[in-house]
This record gives structure tokens, C-alpha cells and sequence, in this order.
């Protein structure tokens, strides 16, 4: 099926290209005075190279779809709804609610500024991105992330079977009541670090920030750093070898944990069953 090509316009109307299929849209705008919302909406095969989007809700309900070298302003708002097979490369993502209830999407090299990021998405992998948002990724599932940088509150909560490899992540609230995810290589900072996690695991991280890890089940760290980290692991099922002291170990649940040296090791909950293991292979317990 041939594609059609449109170059260097302008559109502003409501819908203005509903419906369309194999299209092309290469240095096109869309803005203006008439302020028309769904730009492409029931579409399918649409690509956008080097596009400005500056109105609400351009691409919902499009199967199939690739942008270039493109812009989504803070006045784009709610850019991705209910799509699936995306690709985005080399654009920035500047609107509040960018990308919702999509499937299968890559973003590459990308810039994005947008709460409510990603939320109840699915499959979707994000490599070499920058972004700022505010419960990012709500509900997502399926999530592969390699070198992103993030900063902002309360994300990744909620997702389920994802895996981020090199990421930096200054971040409060993150991963709270995640399942199955795993985390390695990577920096995460910032305070309550996923509690009511199930299933994580962490590998080779740096942890920084009070209060992380608590009431998680099955958790797991390998060979991780805990910088500033008080009252770790209260009521948490854990296994843990951690490389650097930690500042306080409060009430874990059950399992072991390994460190060079603990500043505090309160236990004064008789539910709780933890152990430390320390240089020389002692076990503690309070």
C-alpha cells in the first residue's frame, strides 16, 4: 500500500486528520487560532518527522506509529491515549498525561517533562531518556529501562514484571506495591524507597535515603550500596548483602542480612526474626 506524504503545513482544526492510514507528515505544525483537539485520532501507520504538536490530544486510538525529531509543548496535553506499536525517537514529550494506556512502545533518546507519565501502559522501553513527572508509570507493566535519568515523586508504583538496567532515579515513593522487578546497576535516591514491594530485587544499586525497603516481600539485594539509609527493612522478608555500613536496621521480618558494620540494630518488635551477619560470620540478633 503506497504512503501518502504531506510536507510544511499548518493544521490547526478539529480532527483535522482523523482517520487516516499510511500517512506521513514530515515539518508540519499543529497550532493555531482554531485550537482543534484529535489531530490523528482512529489512525493507523501514521509517522511524524521533525512535527510541532501545540494542541490537545493528537494521537489517540493509533495503531501503529512512529515520531521523529519532534515536540510535544506543555499546551499538547494528553498526547497518546489507547495506541499501540509506537516508536518515539530523538523528541520531546512536554505535556501533562503524555502517554496513557498504550502497548508496545520504544522511546529513544528522548526528553520528557509530564506528569502522570505512562500510566497503565504496557510494555514499553525506554532507553537513554531524561525525564520529570509525578507518578510516573502508574500501573505499568512490562517495563524495560536502560540508561534513563528520572527525577521526581512517588513513581513506578504499582508496576508490575519490569526490569531497569543503568538508570538514575531521584525519586520519593518509588516502587511502592511493585511485583517482580528487578533493578540493577543503577542509583536510587530518595526517601521510602518501595515499600509493600513483592518480589523485587536489586542488584549492585546504590540506595540513598531514609527509611527504604520496608514491609516488602520476598526482597533481595546483591552487592548494594546504602548511603544515609536509617531504619532499613522494618517488617520486610529480606536477604540482603550490602557492600558499605548502614546506619540503622530496624524490626526485619525474617531472613539475613549481611554488612560490613550497623550503627543500630533495633528489634524490639518480637514478631520480627532478621538477622545480621557481620565481618567474621557472626549472626546478630538483638
Amino acid at each position: 500500500m503506497s504512503v501518502q506524504i504531506i510536507e510544511n503545513q499548518t493544521f490547526d482544526q478539529e480532527r483535522a486528520l482523523y482517520g487516516s492510514h499510511d500517512l506521513t507528515v514530515r515539518r508540519c505544525a499543529f497550532s493555531g487560532p482554531a485550537d482543534g483537539e484529535s489531530a490523528f485520532k482512529e489512525c493507523s501507520r501514521i509517522a511524524a518527522e521533525e512535527c510541532f504538536f501545540n494542541l490537545r490530544y493528537p494521537l489517540w486510538h493509533v495503531h501503529g506509529l512512529t515520531v521523529r525529531h519532534s515536540e510535544m509543548t506543555e499546551l499538547c496535553r494528553a498526547a497518546l491515549w489507547y495506541s499501540d506499536h509506537i516508536a518515539i525517537e530523538d523528541t520531546r514529550l512536554h505535556g501533562i498525561k503524555a502517554l496513557r494506556e498504550c502497548d508496545h512502545a520504544q522511546l529513544t533518546r528522548c526528553d520528557i517533562i509530564s506528569p502522570e507519565f505512562g500510566w497503565s501502559s504496557r510494555d514499553v522501553k525506554l532507553s537513554d531518556c531524561d525525564a520529570r513527572s509525578e507518578y510516573f508509570f502508574l500501573r505499568g507493566e512490562d517495563l524495560r529501562f536502560d540508561n534513563v535519568r528520572f527525577q521526581g515523586k512517588y513513581s513506578f508504583q504499582y508496576i508490575k514484571n519490569s526490569v531497569f538496567d543503568h538508570c538514575n532515579f531521584d525519586t520519593k515513593d518509588a516502587f511502592w506495591h511493585s511485583e517482580n522487578v528487578t533493578v540493577r546497576d543503577s542509583v536510587l535516591k530518595g526517601e521510602y524507597l518501595a515499600w509493600y514491594s513483592q518480589g523485587l530485587k536489586l542488584i549492585r544499586c546504590k540506595i540513598i535515603g531514609t527509611q527504604p525497603l520496608c514491609y516488602c516481600k520476598g526482597l533481595e539485594l546483591v552487592d548494594c550500596e546504602m548511603v544515609d539509609a536509617d531504619l532499613c527493612f522494618e517488617k520486610s522478608e529480606v536477604e540482603a548483602t550490602v557492600t558499605t555500613p548502614i546506619v540503622s536496621v530496624k524490626n526485619p521480618r525474617s531472613g539475613v542480612i549481611s554488612a560490613p558494620a550497623v550503627g543500630e540494630f533495633i528489634m524490639d518488635d518480637p514478631e520480627a526474626q532478621g538477622k545480621l551477619l557481620l565481618p567474621g560470620g557472626e549472626l546478630q540478633r538483638a
